[in-house]
């Protein structure tokens, strides 16, 4: 997952996926909008420890600015239909970031990959796979898609317990650049896909 967005090339779909999503246990999925970068900033920063072994963008702090660039270019994305950038929120708490998910084109045609983290403060209690799960259906759901897929660097092990937990069939492991410093450059592919006819 990265928070590098991609110039948009032509919409995945003719549709869009759910602009918010309820998930078990008072959290919720929730596209990103312009006023959410502070918010966003302060839950990356807060947690570079635990993103930097896997995030290549997790180096340094984020400044305000680069954030806001950052979601402005995912408005604009989800807008064109190319990618579906969400924040992980808590009901109780409005405004609250605790991670955050996309639904990306960058795969090919007919695929969108989903890339996620989530807050050191509320990883355990099954927030990501519950995220994951509700996207691959909501991807799944979109006209003219037919595969979602999941990357992970094959020593990211909490990672690739997502899409193992919810049945995604590992497809293969590719070598890779390493971009972060626990990286093996060594990377998972899962999928899940439409079942055939």
């Amino acid at each position: 997952m990265s928070h590098v967005v991609h110039e948009p090339v032509a919409p995945v779909s003719t549709s869009r996926p759910p602009e918010v999503i309820a998930l078990p246990g008072g959290v919720s999925l929730r596209r990103r909008a312009v006023g959410d970068a502070p918010a966003l900033n302060a839950a990356v920063n807060s947690c570079l420890e635990h993103l930097r072994p896997w995030m290549p963008w997790a180096k340094v702090e984020s400044t305000l600015g680069h954030t806001e660039q950052m979601v402005e270019a995912g408005v604009a994305s989800w807008d064109a239909g190319t990618d579906f950038m969400y924040l992980v929120t808590l009901d109780a708490v409005p405004g609250s970031v605790i991670g955050a998910f996309g639904l990306h084109s960058r795969a090919g045609e007919g695929t969108l990959e989903i890339g996620y983290w989530v807050h050191a403060d509320h990883t355990g209690r099954g927030i990501a796979t519950a995220s994951a799960d509700a996207l691959t259906a909501a991807a799944l759901a979109l006209p003219g898609i037919e595969r979602v897929e999941i990357h992970c660097d094959e020593a990211n092990h909490p990672s690739s317990a997502v899409p193992r937990k919810l049945g995604y069939r590992l497809d293969r492991v590719i070598d890779a650049p390493v971009t972060a410093p626990a990286e093996t450059g060594r990377k998972e592919i899962w999928i899940a896909e439409l079942p055939t006819a």
